[in-house]
């Protein structure tokens, strides 16, 4: 029993902590309307998407993306011009780059 319970703790704990967008069609769909930005240095996060959602992380720029909306923690809209966005990302390479550059957006993806 005890280990069953160790089991479901460990699984809620990994979903509840992890960073899970879906991509939408429309912005009125969207929890947060993001731009996609050249460089690193244009943006508020770096992201870097994660392949499995146990690598995922909560708030910290690795996203998880899922395959159905109702899973995600928040959905998330591609804008076609920076000026329509809540938010510039970039993603990166390499998961040790995933991070906020400007935290006061960071409420966003709670």
């Amino acid at each position: 029993m005890r280990l069953l319970l160790a089991i479901a703790t460990i699984f809620i704990a990994t979903h509840v902590l992890a960073q899970k967008v879906y991509s939408v069609e429309y912005a009125s769909q969207a929890d947060v309307k993001v731009y996609v930005v050249e460089y690193e240095s244009q943006a508020d996060l770096s992201v870097f998407k994660v392949d499995y959602l146990s690598q995922a992380g909560k708030n910290n720029g690795k996203w998880f993306f899922v395959e159905y909306a109702p899973q995600a923690d928040k959905k998330i809209f591609f804008t076609e011009y920076a000026s329509q966005s809540d938010l510039l990302i970039y993603f990166t390479e390499y998961h040790s780059q995933a991070k906020w550059k400007k935290k006061e957006k960071m409420h966003l993806f709670y």
